[in-house]
């Protein structure tokens, strides 16, 4: 583990040589705290969605249509009974043009540098609210080498698992997801139509899945 401020963290999982603005397509998964089935139950091999399933359904298909601007491609997606898997893409859009890159690379150095003045002068006063984050939402300095953590695929992850959650607990409020997601970068056809028969396989598979409770 990793220390900063002192404390240890967890070091992200998401691969440092990738700007997850990039045009690419992403297979995510994401878990409930402890792995409780809160999204409901598998029968005959099809997936029955509990009232905070169907909240996990809903706000996923809000994703694309609260992010014009992103261009996102919806994949294969499912609900499972304690994590949800799906397959998506950011197309190529205003924040991953190699001009706005480059701003967005230019304006980190400088921040970068303004906050290194500032430890080498007088503390900054930043404290676990204020301090930037890693794709996993633990405290990370300095930031991804490719600028700004917005309009990418951990901002997507971040909106996306908020709005459950908020919905979630005025049902249950002991609801909560587990800190991290898991990422994987598409490479190819193959490796997409592979992962897209994962998913849809996925709720007959469920007995064998390493995520089964």
């Amino acid at each position: 583990m990793e220390k900063y401020n002192n404390k240890y963290r967890i070091a992200s999982a998401r691969a440092p040589f990738w700007d997850y603005r990039w045009n690419a397509a992403y297979f995510v998964t994401i878990c409930t705290k402890n792995r409780i089935c809160w999204f409901g139950k598998i029968l005959n091999g099809v997936m029955k969605l509990s009232a905070i399933g169907k909240i996990v359904n809903a706000e996923w298909l809000k994703t694309f249509k609260m992010r014009p601007d992103m261009n996102l491609f919806m994949g294969e997606y499912v609900v499972m009974p304690n994590h949800f898997h799906a397959i998506i893409g950011i197309g190529e859009n205003q924040y991953n043009t190699q001009r706005e890159m480059q701003r967005g690379m230019q304006r980190e150095t400088q921040r970068e540098t303004q906050r290194r003045d500032a430890m080498h002068c007088v503390s900054t006063g930043e404290t676990d609210e204020t301090a930037e984050t890693d794709n996993t939402g633990k405290t990370n300095h300095p930031m991804n080498q490719f600028g700004p953590q917005s309009k990418n695929l951990a901002s997507i992850i971040r909106g996306f698992k908020s709005a459950v959650t908020q919905n979630a607990r005025q049902i249950h409020p002991n609801f909560a997801w587990q800190p991290r997601y898991y990422d994987h970068i598409i490479r190819n056809k193959q490796s997409f139509q592979k992962i897209t028969n994962y998913i849809k396989n996925n709720p007959a598979n469920w007995q064998n899945d390493k995520f089964h409770t």
